[in-house]
């Protein structure tokens, strides 16, 4: 058997019995790597979809409120402005009785004065 024959046959067992082994635990590294990112990957993915719809129920609560708030604040402005016109009414006819009764009424507030001549 000459030398080459020899390093050939020790080159082929090593190979056959793990000599190879250094190359494959690369490989086995990169595969476990690129396992793992996928596996991140698709749980980001099966994720997203929960994360947007808490997201959004966030936002549904929120509108909710906010229309319940919003319903309560209308409803107390228009008893307020209902009260304003009943006070307003009473305070007219009470000025009509003064300006009746020969009694002259102090001057009216600015801010009334102003309503009264522009509407708003």
């Amino acid at each position: 058997m000459s030398v080459t024959e020899i390093v050939t046959l020790i080159t082929a067992a090593l190979g056959v019995f793990g000599g190879g082994g250094f190359f494959v635990a690369r490989a086995t590294v990169r595969a476990a790597r690129v396992t793992t990112a996928a596996q991140e990957a698709i749980a980001r993915i099966q994720t997203e979809p929960q994360a947007e719809a808490q997201r959004f129920a966030v936002l549904q609560a929120t509108v909710n409120r906010l229309d319940e708030d919003n319903g309560q604040l209308r409803g107390r402005v228009s008893r307020v402005e209902s009260v304003l016109r009943a006070f307003a009414w009473t305070t007219d006819r009470w000025a009509g009785q003064m300006h009746r009764a020969g009694i002259e009424p102090e001057p009216v507030h600015p801010l009334v004065d102003e309503y009264n001549r522009a509407g708003v």
